[in-house]
């Protein structure tokens, strides 16, 4: 059984590594601009008890994007952002998270892994601990390389206000 497990804190955005229920690692994030919430299409970021379903990325360079949860074959720089301004940008990795609540975080129009919420890098000129996300946890490309060689698939993670 893994002892490891993850608490993201959205009033602090922030994201906790823990072991042994004990905290090894903190990191600001920038969750849902929406606030919390669990609807389909809310742009909120889901509360309660997830599992990491499945990591994407490993081995793929800093700051390569992904589309549809495959890498494009861009890196995001400023010339790319400049040239696309309003894109959503989903950077170096992704660790994809599914609710385990029946009802509240799974199945139906509340289902966390079928609303595509991830934990995901975005550009680093981003500023973290302020919600502006569309209902992901962004992070910052680094901190999140080091927490994706961290986490393991089927980890507890646990979003809370």
């Amino acid at each position: 059984m893994c002892n490891r497990q993850l608490r993201i804190d959205l009033v602090r955005q922030q994201l906790s590594c823990l072991e042994s229920a004990q905290e090894v690692a903190c990191y600001p994030v920038s969750t849902g601009l929406n606030g919390p919430g669990e609807s389909t299409d809310s742009g909120c970021t889901p509360r309660g008890k997830h599992r990491v379903r499945i990591k994407i990325g490993a081995g793929c360079p800093l700051n390569t994007v992904f589309v549809g949860r495959r890498p494009t074959g861009e890196r995001y720089s400023e010339l790319l952002a400049k040239k696309q301004p309003d894109r959503d940008w989903v950077l170096t990795r992704i660790i994809w998270l599914s609710g385990i609540e029946s009802g509240f975080n799974r199945g139906g129009r509340v289902d966390t892994l079928r609303r595509y919420i991830y934990i995901h890098g975005t550009p680093d000129l981003e500023p973290m601990g302020v919600a502006r996300s569309h209902g992901c946890i962004r992070m910052h490309n680094r901190d999140l390389i080091e927490l994706f060689d961290w986490v393991e698939t089927g980890m507890l993670v646990e979003i809370r206000e």
